[in-house]
């Protein structure tokens, strides 16, 4: 346990890093707020699309396809999705309610649970791990891009234009684009991979400046509340209901620890820049995610302690 403590915070600490590195460099006038949503669109329309290729390109998904496991983990997150948004309609103001509802159900799979992933379960857990987040990705997106647009004061959110913005959407075309070209084995020249890669490794470093630059006292303070709410839906209610959930359809050992790992993720980098490009309240969304990555270190431990203990993983 102390290993996985180490672990944790071996990731989670490099994200706090740029957290505050962006709070500095607000402080300091280094940046400022049309900074802030000029690199947010360029990590949404740029980088994170990159990411999430390369991402699904490099994955061996036919080795580790598992049907059963990924139809499990779709199912429990329209289901975690569902009960978050009919929360927000409950608990929230109607101008809240989409930031708060991606807040609540969409986790960081493909940075903090993959990497916990690697490290509790090796090279299976790699693999594992990239086919489930590639798949889970595309409905993360889609669910927080259908939300989004319900409560933007700038998005319409009829039918027809809810199809237009999720055929738009860059983080999903990536993961569309990616996945066939992943099964085919279709090459691509070294410069073009390369340069991609470089792309990539923008996304979560410039979209954590960009949150610890919108982050304030203030907006934390008018935020908490809703905020709080949110982190406890993602970080406890839903793992519990999730977890339980698979343990009772039957799975065990490293498929029930890679859940857990999954649904307990603490919310995506991604959903700040998706609120703000919404025109959402990304100040709710940027504190929600400093929440949940505090809060894994500690739920993250007791989980997996908890399914040790009684022997499912």
């Amino acid at each position: 346990m102390l290993a996985l403590l180490i672990q944790t915070l071996n990731v989670t600490a490099p994200v706090f890093a740029m957290l505050f590195l962006g709070v500095l460099l607000k402080r300091i006038h280094v940046i400022d707020d049309n900074f802030n949503r000029v690199a947010s669109n360029l990590v949404f329309n740029v980088c994170m699309p990159a990411l999430l290729f390369l991402g699904i390109y490099h994955a061996d998904l036919s080795s580790a396809f598992r049907p059963g496991l990924i139809g499990f983990f779709v199912v429990a997150t329209v289901l975690g999705f569902a009960l978050c948004w009919g929360v927000a309609i409950w608990r929230c103001p109607p101008h809240e309610r989409g930031v708060y509802t991606q807040g609540a159900f969409r986790g960081n799979n493909g940075v903090i649970g993959l990497a916990l992933a690697a490290s509790l379960y090796g090279d299976v857990g790699v693999s594992l791990g990239a086919v489930l987040a590639g798949v889970v990705i595309l409905f993360y997106n889609s669910l927080s891009a259908v939300v989004l647009a319900v409560y933007s004061p700038s998005l319409k959110s009829d039918p027809w234009s809810l199809c237009k913005s999720l055929a738009r959407n860059p983080l999903i075309l990536s993961v569309v684009i990616a996945t066939p070209m992943a099964y085919a084995q279709v090459p691509l020249p070294n410069w073009l991979l390369t340069s991609g890669d470089y792309l990539a490794q923008m996304s979560l470093p410039l979209a954590l400046i960009c949150i610890g630059g919108t982050l304030s006292l203030a907006a934390l303070r008018d935020s908490g509340r809703l905020a709080m709410h949110a982190s406890l839906m993602k970080m406890v209610w839903l793992p519990l209901l999730g977890t339980l959930g698979a343990w009772l359809c039957g799975f065990r050992g490293a498929e029930l620890g890679i859940l857990f790992l999954y649904v307990a993720s603490p919310t995506a980098a991604a959903s700040y820049v998706m609120a703000r490009a919404a025109d959402g309240n990304h100040e709710l969304a940027a504190s929600i995610i400093v929440i949940t990555t505090l809060m894994a270190a500690i739920t993250t431990n007791i989980g997996i302690f908890v399914l040790q203990w009684g022997g499912w993983i």
